[in-house]
């Protein structure tokens, strides 16, 4: 099996910034790849955040009204 880092297109072009998601999806690990890419863009991680955020508000206040009231 060859080595998929020495690994070069057709045309002689090296695609370094796809190889790593190539990878990922080769092992089967695109999900965890999204996910930390996320997580280290300061952007990405505040809407993350918020995200998360609001579906616990919402998963409280469903869990409140439908057993409290």
């Amino acid at each position: 099996m060859s080595d998929p880092d020495k690994s070069q297109s057709a045309d002689g072009q090296d695609w370094r910034g796809f190889r790593e998601v190539d990878r990922a999806i080769a092992e089967n690990r695109l999900t965890a790849y999204t996910w930390k890419k996320t997580w280290a863009d300061p952007l990405g991680r505040a809407i993350m955040l918020l995200v998360f955020a609001l579906l616990a508000g919402f998963l409280i206040f469903v869990l409140l009204y439908d057993f409290i009231l």
